[in-house]
C-alpha cells in the first residue's frame, strides 16, 4: 500500500524532512540571500517525477512546516506550496519527459510563481515585501535543479 517499488511515499517524506532541515539552517547573510528553498525543490521533484509518492499533501505539509518553523504568516507557504504541487502534478507528464534544461525553465517559472505568491500575500497583509534581493533565490534554484534531480534520482527509479 505505501511502498511501490522505489517510489515510496516514505522516501519522499524523508527527503522532504532533510530538505526542511537544510533550508532552516542558520546561514551568513550573504549566503542566506542566495540559498534556494530546498524544500520546494524537493517537493517539485517528487510531484514531477513520482506524483504518486508525493502528492498535494506533502506540499501542504511542507509549506505548513515552513510557516511554523520559519515564523511566517500561518498558511502563507502552505498555500504557495499547495498551488505549485498541484500544478506540478497536473503537468508532470509534460515536464518529466523534457531534457533537464527545459525542466529547469519549468522550475524557474515555478519558483517565480512561488515568490510572487508570497510577495502578494505579504503586500495584502501589510507586511514588508522586502527588497529585490528576495528574488535572487529564484534563478539559483533553477540553476541547482540538475543537481537536485541527480541526487534525488539516485534514490528511486522513475517510470
Amino acid at each position: 500500500m505505501f511502498v511501490r517499488g522505489r517510489e515510496s511515499p516514505v522516501l519522499a517524506w524523508i527527503t522532504m524532512l532533510i530538505a526542511l532541515v537544510l533550508t532552516l539552517l542558520p546561514l551568513p547573510q550573504w549566503l542566506a540571500i542566495l540559498w534556494p528553498n530546498l524544500v520546494l525543490l524537493t517537493v517539485l521533484y517528487w510531484s514531477t517525477m513520482a506524483p504518486a509518492a508525493g502528492g498535494v499533501l506533502i506540499g501542504f505539509a511542507a509549506g505548513l512546516a515552513l510557516d511554523v518553523l520559519g515564523g511566517a504568516q500561518l498558511g502563507q507557504h502552505a498555500f504557495a506550496f499547495t498551488l505549485l504541487t498541484y500544478l506540478a502534478i497536473k503537468l508532470h507528464l509534460l515536464t518529466r519527459a523534457k531534457p533537464i534544461f527545459e525542466q529547469a525553465i519549468f522550475v524557474l517559472l515555478a519558483l517565480f510563481i512561488y515568490e510572487a505568491t508570497l510577495w502578494a500575500i505579504d503586500g495584502f497583509s501589510n507586511r514588508s515585501t522586502g527588497s529585490w534581493l528576495r528574488w535572487l533565490h529564484v534563478p539559483v534554484g533553477a540553476i541547482l535543479w540538475p543537481i537536485v534531480t541527480g541526487l534525488l534520482g539516485r534514490l528511486h527509479a522513475p517510470r
